[in-house]
């Protein structure tokens, strides 16, 4: 055997690049959330600008936490750990650096384009599609970095955490193209390909595998090199890892139908969903058993050390949130906790505990080794660590009890049979204390970030003034492979495959084993996306529903662009409490022509399926100028610009021809929509001007958003049900 040894040094510099970017996003996207906390307690944090509404930040600060903090999280910890792994230097340098300096100006992209009001309107899918473009080329740059440091690898085993983000890159790349599919209509606007059911589908689809695949897997992987680090100790189980690891990469990916339980979708792909998440419950409890017995023996460690309590609490709110996601997937507690804040506080249970907790472990064990000098201070990593435990319960405890309680409000009946809270804006007030609480506990964690901020900086300040880059010396790879397990000769063939061996091999050939991962992620996601999109009887049609007019069209972009579908469903669910309210149950044809679909997932106001002809023209001019005028108690922000702002009628056509080549039937519109939507809107502002209101809106922003309101649902109101796969 050659006694030859390659050198070689690691590059710390760009994991401590991502490192500040982590601690910068971060502060930024904590404090927006506490900016729109502020605008659920009070409506005049809103303070009447457009681009400070809640409808407008909720989906900065989703972004900001989801891809801007935890992402850079997940690249610091995956370029300090691929490198020492590997027992190589990364790839290239340059590929480094272009992930890095790429990955800032998307994040920069969207923090000036979600406040204008450029979005998709999909979750954690906003962002316009040049932006989209520009994720995948810097996503591609990644993978090539990565797996090219796999294949220059000195290392023969592949440990468990590069399983991890083996399975994170590659199937946050499947998600992310499919699901951002869509048709541009201008430089920072398009409609996705997919229309309704078929869209919703699609959307989360990719929305619950964003939090498997981005927020999951690789905190995961992180967590298998730095929890066993920081404990000097070895992972709890070899075998757990591998099963763990595999059901998980199959399961997750069939769960994403359950967020749309009691919705126009199909009935078995939500139940597929339902059963599919259930079954997640115990291989997410076997990652959570792995990394809590890593530390059996090193309790009294975890009393010292403040790295070990993060990384405890993050492993434990990961167990949590696992348990709940199931649990929360089966349909009579999907029925209560569904649109509530019952959701919102088990996310945050997940964002703040789980990876909010192991990135704050994780940067502090990394800080002495990056800057080459002791921590500045273990004590106020302690504080840290209780101010931020202590936020987040209060924090999730006040959302827990505010979403039970919008869900039991809800669907309260009094003893005459009739709804016992029909307006709905006495849920909104009852939920103002702990909204107020829920301030309280983000402050509390923002505080924390402040104090892991300073003593990050402090200690940087006291790295020395050059730094020390040791040379390593190893081996090359070698290219015959020795188990270090053989089989003992005579085994069968039932023995070889139940131990670990088989997967021994896999792990020296990362090329089958990342096709193997593929073909997990592939055949599970084509066994519900090919009966959602090529059985025709699952989409019904309606022969009543017809094209949005060009001016309701208009009207439409606009509700996407103010952000109201964060705040707004748009499905009456068939249960009693919902038709009561809102009217008759959401079908899956009347949404053939919706691109995208709106859904959305939260009700902050009412829901909106039917508002179409509940209120006069008038109302809504009234409720956007100043929604306190006309309900008392809204916390809906101000929308006057509507009536200042000229519509852009010559822009309708391009977007009409654009929902033509989607295959929406325009007929005419194709040909002349600037004039139907002018001739429309002139009709209507003559209707608000003869009833009292203000003159002169033919040709505003709120003619156009007002038509669109007043069309919802009345397509369908005597309408009747069609036949499975039939036009009535």
């Amino acid at each position: 055997m050659s006694t030859h040894l390659d050198t070689f040094s690691y590059d710390d510099a760009i994991v401590r690049k991502f490192l500040w970017a982590t601690f910068i996003w971060g502060l930024v996207g904590m404090l927006v959330g506490l900016w729109i906390a502020l605008e659920l307690a009070n409506p005049a944090f809103n303070l009447g600008l457009e681009w400070l509404s809640f409808g407008r930040l909720r989906p900065l600060h989703t972004n900001a936490v989801i891809f801007a903090f935890a992402g850079n999280a997940i690249f610091t910890g995956i370029y300090y750990s691929s490198q020492r792994l590997l027992k190589t230097r990364m790839f290239s340098d340059g590929l480094s650096r272009f992930h890095f300096w790429g990955w800032q100006a998307i994040i920069v992209a969207a923090a000036l384009t979600l406040p204008l009001g450029f979005t998709q309107a999909k979750e954690y899918a906003e962002l316009e599609w040049p932006i989209d473009i520009a994720i995948a080329v810097v996503w591609v740059a990644f993978a090539i970095n990565f797996f090219g440091t796999l294949a220059k690898r000195r290392e023969r085993h592949i440990y468990v955490a590069i399983w991890f983000y083996i399975a994170s890159i590659v199937t946050v790349a499947v998600l992310h193209i499919f699901n951002n599919l869509s048709l541009p209509v201008g430089p920072l606007k398009s409609y996705s390909i997919y229309a309704g059911v078929q869209d919703a589908f699609m959307q989360w689809w990719y929305g619950h595998n964003a939090v498997a695949f981005f927020l999951t897997t690789p905190f995961l992987g992180l967590m298998y090199y730095f929890m066993p680090k920081a404990a000097d100790k070895p992972v709890f189980s070899y075998k757990l890892s591998i099963l763990h690891f595999w059901t998980i990469v199959f399961l997750y990916i069939w769960a994403g139908p359950h967020h749309l339980h009691y919705t126009a979708l199909p009935d078995w792909a939500s139940t597929l969903g339902m059963l599919f998440s259930v079954m997640l419950w115990m291989p997410s409890w076997g990652g959570m058993i792995n990394g809590l017995l890593t530390l059996r023996g090193a309790w009294n460690k975890v009393a010292e050390e403040p790295v070990l309590k993060f990384f405890v609490v993050a492993v434990t709110a990961y167990g949590m949130s696992t348990f709940e996601g199931p649990m929360l997937s089966i349909k009579s507690v999907n029925s209560l906790a569904h649109y509530t804040d019952w959701i919102i506080a088990h996310v945050h249970t997940g964002a703040l505990g789980w990876n909010g907790l192991l990135t704050f472990g994780m940067i502090y064990w990394l800080a002495p080794r990056l800057f080459q000098t002791p921590l500045y201070s273990k004590k106020l990593a302690e504080y840290h660590f209780w101010i931020s435990t202590f936020g987040i319960l209060l924090y999730v405890a006040a959302i827990y009890s505010a979403g039970i309680t919008q869900g039991l409000m809800w669907r309260a009946f009094d003893e005459t049979g009739r709804l016992a809270y029909p307006d709905f804006v006495e849920t909104v007030m009852k939920l103002m204390p702990m909204n107020w609480v829920r301030v309280a506990g983000g402050t509390l964690y923002i505080v924390g970030m402040l104090m892991f901020g300073y003593n990050i900086f402090k200690t940087w300040a006291a790295r020395p003034a050059k730094y020390d880059v040791p040379v390593i010396s190893a081996p090359p790879l070698a290219k015959v492979y020795v188990d270090p397990h053989p089989v003992p000769a005579g085994t069968g063939v039932w023995a070889r495959f139940t131990g670990v061996h088989w997967h021994r091999n896999w792990e020296r050939m990362p090329l089958i084993f990342t096709v193997m991962i593929v073909l997990a992620v592939v055949v599970a996601s084509l066994s519900e996306i090919i009966p959602t999109f090529l059985i025709r009887s699952n989409v019904p049609t309606i022969a009543s529903v017809k094209p949005y007019t060009p001016l309701e069209l208009a009207g439409r972009d606009l509700y996407i662009r103010e952000g109201c579908f964060n705040c707004h469903s748009q499905m009456v669910r068939p249960l009693r409490h919902e038709t009561e309210r809102w009217g008759e149950y959401s079908k899956p044809g009347e949404f053939v022509y919706d691109h995208p679909f709106l859904w959305g997932s939260r009700r902050i106001g009412p829901d909106l399926a039917r508002v179409g002809g509940k209120y006069p023209d008038l109302w809504h001019v009234r409720h956007f100028q100043d929604p306190r005028a006309v309900v008392q108690n809204s916390i809906m922000p101000t929308y006057a610009h509507l009536q200042k702002r000229a519509l852009d009628f010559d822009g309708i056509q391009g977007r009409v021809d654009a929902m033509a080549m989607l295959g929406v039937p325009y007929g005419d519109a194709v040909n002349r929509a600037p004039a139907m939507a002018r001739e429309q809107a002139t009709a209507l502002a003559a209707g608000i001007e003869a009833t009292g209101g203000p003159a002169g809106l033919g040709d505003r922003e709120v003619i156009a958003l007002i038509a669109y309101l007043q069309r919802l649902g009345k397509d369908i109101r005597s309408a009747p049900v069609p036949a499975a796969g039939g036009t009535p």
